[in-house]
């Protein structure tokens, strides 16, 4: 169960294996899937959250703190996309330091992680949506209006059968993922950009309606109440872990993805700083909407058509954080695929556009249905706790590979070692400790599903237990 996939082989294609994915992604594409997808809730609903009732002002120094945890775990997988330049992010990184059966669990779970991801997302952005067409007058069927259960208040119970444009919109993603990520690059990097610009009109507009006396008292709720807030605002300042998983296709791997995931953090940890600062100061925090808190500031201060863009901005932010993540499940699936821990059936690539378009259709399907039919707050319990899960295995990886193969040319070295990836990995166990019950019963759920398929199927199969395969099992 512990042997490893030998590093010095990893990027040669073993026995039976499936063609791999065309190298088409360059530096800022990359950059701009890692922001795409680090941007998004943070900015326009968990800032406004946290600073209301948690935080306070000081609600910047709980991106601050977040980001500089987040850190520690993104020099870890930095470290690893210099050295391990192929598809699968975590899993692959576990797979090769940590052993087969940890690698198929990371896997396993962030399957699932990543697509439940996707159908959050797309939840919140049909509420967005039919609030638009409200707006203008527009009336849809109450069937199609959102899952089963979720009536709001003045609409009889059993008149929602499925939320029709969240499951519409799961399967979007998946056809523009089926063109070939070049293509689907272009469409992330065209829309980041333009919720880029719309954060920066946010700052700079913002900034002449700063009043500094709505930043006293900068701590209301203590220092308690800022890391409280870190918490938080720690699950909108990851992204880089579903972006890596795009390091195969990236036209130079080794340099290009340890930038990248440094830049998407940094990029995003200054827009995030500075617009806490003129959220902050254009109204005081008592006042803030925890929902829409930069569209009522500006609302507020008289600026209604910036708050329609913000509006927007809202909707595009999220939708570039549904193709990050729908990419990195995809990828996972793939490399697992490959690796013959899952059928080989799921790792074929399409002649033509070089992309995984089975898995593709098919998480694009299960995120269909997870959205069409799930209420929000359902689909997002089965969040969070496997992406902590695996930025925990990762620093560990890291700190292991580096004392055990210590001569591997590496294009990136994580600081501070070991210390760094042991804060990542401290910091994780304590965000995982504020999940509720629920969430761990599911999550030991799904590992036990994982486990079966494992020795039913994944053990046998495994590209490493080819009587030609030479695992690594020795440190």
């Amino acid at each position: 169960m512990f042997r490893r996939k030998p590093i010095d082989q990893i990027d040669e294609k073993a026995p039976g294996e499936s063609g791999g994915l065309a190298k088409t992604l360059g530096l800022w594409q990359l950059t701009a899937i890692g922001v795409g997808a680090i941007i998004g809730a943070g900015v326009f609903s968990l800032a406004g959250e946290v600073a209301n009732g948690t935080a306070g002002p000081g609600v910047l120094f709980s991106f601050l703190i977040a980001g500089i945890a987040s850190a520690a775990a993104a020099f870890s997988y930095a470290e690893f996309a210099g050295l391990i330049p192929k598809a699968g992010s975590a899993y692959t990184y576990g797979y090769a330091v940590l052993g087969e059966i940890v690698g198929w669990f990371i896997g396993w779970d962030l399957l699932l992680e990543y697509i439940a991801i996707v159908a959050v997302v797309a939840i919140g952005i049909s509420g967005y949506f039919n609030f638009f067409l409200g707006s203008v007058g527009i009336d849809m069927p109450l069937w199609m209006m959102g899952a089963p259960g979720t009536e709001p208040e003045g609409v009889p119970d059993g008149s929602y059968k499925i939320n029709l444009f969240a499951a519409l919109l799961c399967l979007l993603i998946a056809f523009m993922l089926t063109r070939g990520v070049k293509n689907a690059a272009r469409f992330e990097t065209f829309f980041v950009a333009l919720k880029v610009a719309i954060v920066l009109v946010i700052i700079f507009v913002g900034v002449f309606f700063i009043d500094t006396a709505n930043y006293s008292p900068f701590l209301p709720y203590g220092v308690g109440g800022t890391f409280a807030g870190a918490a938080v605002v720690f699950f909108a300042v990851f992204g880089y872990d579903a972006m890596s998983t795009a390091a195969e296709e990236s036209k130079d791997a080794q340099r290009h993805m340890p930038k990248a995931i440094i830049l998407s953090l940094v990029i995003s940890m200054v827009l995030y700083v500075l617009a806490c600062l003129v959220l902050t100061g254009m109204q005081k925090y008592t006042e803030i909407d925890p929902e829409a808190g930069f569209a009522v500031a500006f609302q507020a201060n008289g600026l209604g058509w910036l708050a329609n863009l913000i509006a927007i901005g809202a909707v595009i932010s999220i939708l570039t954080v549904m193709f990050t993540f729908m990419l990195g499940a995809t990828r996972v699936w793939f490399a697992m695929s490959r690796d013959g821990l899952l059928p080989k059936w799921f790792a074929k690539t399409d002649r033509k556009h070089n992309v995984p378009v089975r898995v593709t259709w098919i998480a694009g399907i299960v995120s269909a249905v997870l959205a069409g039919l799930l209420p929000i707050g359902e689909a997002a319990a089965l969040t969070n706790i496997g992406i902590l899960s695996a930025f925990v295995v990762v620093c560990i990886a890291v700190i292991v590979l580096r004392y055990r193969r210590p001569e591997l040319p590496r294009t990136f070295r994580t600081p501070g070692m070991p210390v760094v990836p042991i804060i990542g990995v401290l910091f994780s166990l304590w965000l995982i400790s504020f999940l509720d019950w629920h969430t761990w019963l599911r999550f030991a759920a799904w590992l036990l599903v994982g486990l079966v398929i494992y020795f039913v199927y994944s053990y046998r199969n495994s590209n490493l237990n080819r009587p030609d395969a030479v695992p690594e099992t020795k440190s």
